[in-house]
């Protein structure tokens, strides 16, 4: 509708529109969280619960709704057919750009229970976004590196324990648990630095998917396979905004959870080897799915275009 407009004109109204959008709806989030905290009446809470659901999703759909306004990005989505809004979900997704949650988002939202990321702890400084993350109850996680895990033993675990007091949370919620299994976006230097054996794909961290599997236990039904695809390269928030992202691709695949990848991951070493093989398994399938949808959008791009009469 309004992708037409100058560049000069369009980039800055977009950002306008999407603090706009954001203001407009942190603040009765903001308002019913109040609520929620101060009233210890558990129906009312739960009501509170639901329609801050309701309005985190109306703030996805209108930012949704503004890219598809402003931009000309072709969208190309497979496996969303049978996708259940009252299903409980693992997704697991690669990741390449912080435009993957807005294309997660946007494709998942009312399609699925509300998509909720574990973060990093210093987000939820972000002015706005960050209290609103946590009214929204997504897990902060702070990570320690080994160094500081040395000089602190006792930290050890933390993260783990963070994590199991979420899914505890999860379990009684309609919830769509997102994991990026790489635990860090792809860049080249990355991929270099880690010998990674895949072409498009950084090394799977196992750990945290079979920790959320075995917290969550039979709450979540069904693992969601997620790939997107830039096909133009690696893009930006910005690119996003400004209309230069020509082409997103992303396919979905449903895959059943049963009892071999639940187990102990920290202590048991038979059921770790035996979840990490299908980790790196699911992950070789991924990268030779990416080099398909690549070849694929390559050659939609050579065709010849023809005229309709």
């Amino acid at each position: 509708m309004f992708a037409t407009l100058p560049a000069l004109l369009r980039i800055p109204l977009v950002m306008l529109l999407l603090a706009v959008n954001i203001v407009l709806h942190v603040l009765p989030l903001f308002a019913l969280t109040l609520v929620k905290l101060v009233l210890p009446i558990r129906t009312i809470r739960l009501a509170c619960s639901r329609a801050l659901i309701v309005i985190a999703e109306s703030w996805i759909a209108v930012n949704s709704r503004m890219f598809e306004w402003f931009t000309r990005t072709r969208w190309q989505l497979d496996g969303l057919a049978d996708l259940r809004s009252d299903g409980n979900y693992l997704v697991l997704c690669n990741h390449q750009s912080w435009v993957d949650i807005p294309v997660l988002q946007k494709i998942f939202n009312r399609r699925i229970p509300f998509l909720r990321f574990f973060l990093k702890s210093q987000l939820i400084w972000v002015p706005l976004l960050g209290p609103a993350w946590w009214a929204l109850d997504f897990p902060f996680m702070k990570r320690y590196s080994k160094e500081t895990l040395a000089a602190h033993p006792e930290w050890q675990g933390k993260d783990m324990e963070a994590t199991r007091r979420a899914c505890e949370k999860f379990r009684h919620m309609p919830v769509s648990v997102m994991n990026f299994v790489e635990g860090t976006r792809f860049t080249a230097a990355k991929h270099d630095a880690q010998a990674s054996p895949y072409r498009h794909l950084l090394r799977p961290k196992a750990g945290g998917v079979a920790f959320v599997l075995d917290a969550m236990g039979d709450a979540l039904h069904a693992i969601l396979d997620v790939t997107i695809v830039y096909p133009n390269g690696p893009c930006t928030m910005i690119d996003l905004i400004a209309g230069r992202i020509r082409d997103i691709r992303v396919h979905v695949r449903e895959l059943p959870i049963n009892d071999e990848l639940r187990g102990d991951y920290e202590s048991d070493a038979v059921f770790r080897a035996r979840f990490q093989t299908w980790v790196n398994a699911l992950w070789g399938e991924k990268d030779l799915r990416i080099g398909r949808m690549l070849e694929q959008s390559a050659t939609r791009q050579q065709e010849p275009q023809r005229c309709v009469s």
